[in-house]
């Protein structure tokens, strides 16, 4: 049996003819820069996150670069986020020449330790960078209290947790800005590249519609340096049918996860993941913490299983970083986690059978 990490391919056959048309529609119309079904696709991520705005922009790391530099951080600011993460996280902080200040992650969630930030805070400090990792949002009360008491910005990385909920608020909600990403592996998959920034506050939200097309106020007129950020218009069109769906979605996913969890509960070796009380994640991934990782990785392959390692390097190891002074057993959580994790298929258009099998194959490795 052949069980993909993900299968684009299935979800696309459902949705051809809704997508194809959304397209033709766009082209017909030749508004193919931040037409109107950006404004649309806006309106409606704003509603779906209990936002009072949205900003379409061209990637999730456009919009973790959009948020630092409407934010006017740069030179000589130091950002507080995670270790473990994709690379846009700390990349984006690097790119505006802030300095990004990590802080280890919980054992058990793998999102940042919010009981380690406060410590973490310099008179440079302008911005906490959560990530809301997996598809579970991180422990927000707690950072939200540091970054209030301190005056510090949140940028909320939900790249990974559109839909996701802390206590009953959507991830992208609850900091000053809120980022996702609409690759095409996520949950809500793009047509190629795209993004969104959510916000409370309308002046930041003007700003970061300023800031994704050269800091444009009007016409020719720029009232600072902003950068090329703008969403196609295909893209929203595209991702418009695809927000119809995402609640049933991420509903499978979940889903999935539970069927994971009961076909995986007698296995000692296999630790699965653990979701907070009063969070309600979208398993982006489903990622499981094993001993001889790298072996079962291979099994899983030799088995015909597509599984993917999130992530094999904690970034504080990362060459591009070393002048940050980093070192192997600075952070030790994020760094047992990344000789630790496997990522499994958890997509939504798995069959109990491929659930089974996976299942099975672990099973047999660790027999």
């Amino acid at each position: 049996m052949q069980v993909p990490l993900l299968d684009l391919k299935a979800q696309y056959a459902t949705l051809r003819d809704e997508t194809m048309s959304a397209i033709e529609a766009v082209l017909d119309s030749q508004y193919l820069v931040n037409g109107p079904a950006v404004r649309e696709l806006e309106a409606a991520i704003a509603a779906y996150s209990d936002c009072r705005a949205a900003v379409g922009v061209s990637s999730g790391t456009d919009a973790l670069l959009c948020s630092l530099m409407s934010l006017g951080i740069g030179p000589g600011d130091e950002v507080i986020t995670t270790p473990f993460t994709f690379f846009a996280t700390a990349g984006s902080i690097w790119r505006v020449c802030a300095r990004p200040v990590f802080v280890d992650i919980e054992p058990d969630t793998f999102n940042i330790d919010p009981t380690k930030i406060a410590h973490a805070v310099t008179d440079k400090t302008r911005a906490i960078m959560p990530v809301h990792l997996f598809g579970q949002t991180a422990e927000m009360d707690p950072i939200l209290a540091v970054a209030a008491e301190r005056g510090l910005a949140v940028i909320e990385d939900g790249a990974q947790a559109i839909g996701a909920t802390y206590k009953g608020r959507p991830a992208g909600s609850m900091g000053t800005t809120g980022c996702f990403s609409f690759y095409p592996s996520k949950n809500l998959p793009g047509l190629g590249d795209g993004g969104m920034i959510t916000t409370q506050d309308d002046e930041v939200a003007l700003r970061l519609a300023q800031c994704r097309n050269h800091g444009q106020g009007s016409t020719y007129i720029h009232t600072f340096v902003g950068a090329n950020f703008r969403l196609d218009t295909i893209q929203a069109a595209g991702l418009l049918v695809k927000l119809k769906y995402l609640s049933r979605w991420s509903g499978r996913r979940r889903a999935n996860a539970a069927r994971y969890d009961e076909l995986l509960a007698g296995v000692g070796e296999v630790v699965t993941p653990t979701i907070r009380e009063g969070n309600v994640s979208i398993f982006n991934q489903y990622v499981i913490r094993v001993p001889r990782r790298d072996e079962l990785h291979a099994h899983l392959r030799e088995n015909g299983i597509g599984a993917a390692i999130y992530y094999p390097l904690s970034l504080h190891q990362q060459e591009c970083f070393a002048e940050l002074g980093g070192k192997a057993g600075d952070f030790p959580v994020s760094e047992q986690a990344a000789a630790e994790v496997l990522a499994l298929p958890v997509f939504p258009e798995l069959t109990d059978e491929q659930l089974v099998y996976v299942a099975d194959t672990i099973k047999q490795f660790y027999a």
